[in-house]
């Protein structure tokens, strides 16, 4: 396989790896709102705070497993090449 290839694919992976991070950023953001529920309780608001935890926290699952084989994918043809 031809460098570019291999270039547009770590550059895929590198996007992957922002999206994880914008995930984690954003699973903070919420446990900050969480945290201010404990001040001013709103039953609510709590439970969309927990199911978008939730969500997030499967995005970032998903993936950091998507991240893991395509970094094996693009190792495998480096390793061939």
């Amino acid at each position: 396989m031809d460098e570019q290839k291999l270039e547009q694919m770590r550059s895929v992976l590198n996007k992957l790896e922002d999206i994880k991070n914008t995930q984690e950023s954003i699973i903070d953001k919420i446990n900050h709102v969480i945290t201010d529920l404990f001040q001013h309780p709103d039953k609510d608001l709590e439970k969309v705070m927990e199911e978008a935890h939730q969500k997030a926290s499967d995005n970032v699952d998903a993936i950091r497993e998507a991240m893991e084989d395509y970094e094996m994918k693009i190792n495998k043809i480096e390793s061939q090449g």
